[in-house]
C-alpha cells in the first residue's frame, strides 16, 4: 500500500498530533521526538536528525526555551524562530528541509525552528568554463548561495525571483530569475507555465528541466547551461531569464542563440579585437570539427583534382597498404577518440592523463604501424578533436561531434554534392529552430545586420549601446539619458 502524503490540521490534542507526524514518518529512524517542557506546559521538540545541526538545536531552540519564562517568542528566539502553523502538509515541509518543530500541549499552532545541517563546498570556479581574465567563482550545489552569487553582480531591486516545488516525490526547490523591466512578459508567463506544468516524481538537476521545457527535440541545445554567475549576470542583462535548481552547481539560461555559445567572458575583458580573433577561431573550430574529416573523406574518395599532386601522391602513400576505405578510418578513429575521452573524464585525474598519453601516443602510433590507419588521417582526428574543445560550452561542442558523423557517412556516399545538401539541411534547421519564441540563428537569420557585432566577432564595447532584439526585451537602450 502507498504511503499517503500528510494533509489536514493540527488539534489541541498533542498525542494526537505527535501521533499523526509518527505516521507519516513512519520507518524512519532518523525522526526524533524529544521531550521539551515549555512555559511549564507539555512540549515536544520535533526534527530529523540526519539534516539538522545538533548543536544549533541545542544552542539557539532548546537552551533559550529552558531559561525563558517569556510568553513571546520573538523575545528569545529571534534568529531560530521563523513562524507558527497548524497545517500538517506545511509541517512535514519544513521538517525535510531541516527544520524544527515545537509542538506544546492544548496548543493547535506548531512553531517552526531554523535548524538546517549547513554543508556546502566552497566556491570556486568551474572547472570546464575557465577563463584567464575576470571573476573566478562558480556556483555551488547551494540555492541560496547561488542566488547570492547573482544579487552581489546584480543589486537591483528589479531582479524578480519565483520559485516552484518540482517533482512530486523529490519536492526540488527551482528558482526563475530575470530582471522585470528587461525580460519579455510573454517569455517569463511561457517559462513559468512550462515549469509549472512539469509532472515528474523527481527533479535532480536542470538537465532534467531542460528536457521538460524544451520544445524541440533539435541536436542543438536551445538553452545555456552554465556554472559561472558571471555569464549568468550578463546574460540577465540582455532581458534572458536564469532557471537554477537546489543541489545543483549550474543554471539554465533561455531565450539563446546559436552564437550564444560561442561567446565568452574572456571576450569582454580582452581587448576587442583579440576578443574578436578567438571568437573568430571558435567559429572556424565549429566548421573544422563538423567537416575536416568529411572533407578528407570526400577528396581521397573522389575529388583527387583539388589538391596538388605533390600532396596527392603522399597520400596515396600512406593509404596503400591501409585495408580499409577513408569512412570506416574516420569512424574508428572518432569513435575511439570519444571512447578515450569518456574514460579521461571518469578516471581519477592522475589515471585519466596517463590514459590520455597512451591513448594519443602509444595507440596512434602502433595503429600507422600496423597499417590500419594512415598518417593524414591521424592528423586530420588530431585537429578535429582539438578544434572541438574550443567552444566554450560544453553541450554545443558534444552536439557539433555528433554532428561530424552524418557529414562523414555523406561524403563517402556523394562526395562533396553530399556535403553540400547536408550543409543546407543544417543552415535551414537552425533558420527555423526556435528558443522559446526566439530566432537560434538570429541574427543571420533575421537579416539584422546592425546586430552583428557580436556574433563572428566582437566590436568595442562603446558601440553595444542596445540590447539584442532576438530576446525582445522591453528597454531596448543600455544607456539612459
Amino acid at each position: 500500500m502507498t504511503q499517503k502524503e500528510p494533509t489536514g490540521v493540527l488539534s489541541t490534542n498533542l498525542d494526537e498530533n505527535i501521533m499523526i507526524l509518527r505516521e507519516a514518518f513512519v520507518h524512519s529512524e532518523d525522526f526524533v521526538v524529544d521531550y521539551t517542557p515549555y512555559q511549564k506546559k507539555d512540549a515536544y521538540l520535533i526534527y530529523i536528525e540526519s539534516i539538522t545541526e545538533r548543536k544549533l538545536i541545542e544552542q539557539e531552540i532548546i537552551k533559550p526555551i529552558h531559561i525563558s519564562e517569556s510568553d513571546n517568542v520573538n523575545t528569545f528566539l529571534p534568529q531560530a524562530f521563523i513562524k507558527e502553523t497548524n497545517s500538517i502538509k506545511e509541517i512535514s515541509k519544513f521538517l525535510l528541509e531541516g527544520n524544527s518543530i515545537l509542538l506544546q500541549k492544548d496548543n493547535p499552532l506548531a512553531m517552526i525552528y531554523q535548524s538546517q545541517l549547513l554543508t556546502e563546498r566552497n566556491i570556486t570556479e568551474p572547472g570546464s568554463e575557465t577563463i584567464i581574465r575576470g571573476a573566478h567563482e562558480g556556483f555551488v550545489e547551494t540555492l541560496s548561495t547561488n542566488i547570492y552569487l547573482i544579487r552581489k553582480r546584480l543589486q537591483n531591486p528589479k531582479l524578480k525571483i519565483k520559485y516552484f516545488s518540482i517533482g512530486n516525490d523529490s519536492h526540488t526547490k527551482v528558482a526563475m530569475i530575470y530582471l522585470d523591466h528587461l525580460a519579455n512578459r510573454k517569455t517569463v508567463g511561457n517559462l513559468e507555465k512550462r515549469l509549472s506544468d512539469i509532472d515528474t516524481d523527481f527533479i535532480l538537476a536542470p538537465g532534467h528541466i531542460e528536457e521538460y521545457i524544451s520544445d524541440n527535440m533539435s541536436i542543438f541545445p536551445t538553452l545555456i547551461s552554465t556554472e559561472r554567475p558571471d555569464r549568468t549576470v550578463a546574460n540577465l542583462m540582455d532581458g534572458r531569464i536564469a532557471i537554477i535548481a537546489d543541489n545543483s552547481p549550474s543554471a539554465l539560461i533561455a531565450p539563446v542563440t546559436f552564437f550564444s555559445f560561442f561567446q565568452s567572458p574572456d571576450d569582454y575583458n580582452s581587448r576587442w579585437y583579440f576578443g574578436s580573433f578567438i571568437r573568430f577561431l571558435r567559429i572556424m573550430g565549429f566548421l573544422i570539427t563538423i567537416a575536416l574529416p568529411a572533407t578528407y573523406i570526400a577528396i581521397v574518395s573522389y575529388h583527387y583534382e583539388v589538391l596538388p599532386t605533390e600532396i596527392v601522391v603522399s597520400i596515396k602513400s600512406s593509404l596503400e597498404y591501409v585495408p580499409y576505405p577513408p569512412l570506416v578510418e574516420a569512424l574508428a578513429m572518432q569513435i575511439t577518440l570519444e571512447i578515450l575521452r569518456e574514460a579521461s573524464i571518469r578516471l581519477p585525474n592522475p589515471i585519466a592523463q596517463t590514459i590520455g598519453v597512451v591513448g594519443g601516443l602509444v595507440i596512434g602510433t602502433a595503429v600507422v604501424e600496423a597499417n590500419l590507419v594512415s598518417n593524414t588521417m591521424i592528423i586530420v582526428v588530431a585537429i578535429t578533436a582539438i578544434s572541438s574543445f574550443v567552444v566554450p560550452i560544453p553541450e554545443m561542442g558534444s552536439s557539433i561531434r555528433l554532428l561530424g558523423f552524418p557529414f562523414m557517412i555523406l561524403a563517402s556516399l556523394f562526395g562533396f554534392i553530399g556535403m553540400s545538401f547536408f550543409l543546407m539541411f543544417v543552415l535551414i534547421h537552425l533558420c527555423k529552430l526556435e528558443s522559446f519564441g526566439t530566432p537560434f540563428f538570429a541574427p543571420f537569420s533575421t537579416l539584422r545586420f546592425s546586430e552583428m557585432k557580436d556574433t563572428i566577432i566582437r566590436t568595442p564595447l562603446p558601440f553595444f549601446k542596445s540590447r539584442p532584439s532576438d530576446t525582445q526585451p522591453r528597454e531596448k537602450k543600455k544607456t539612459r539619458t
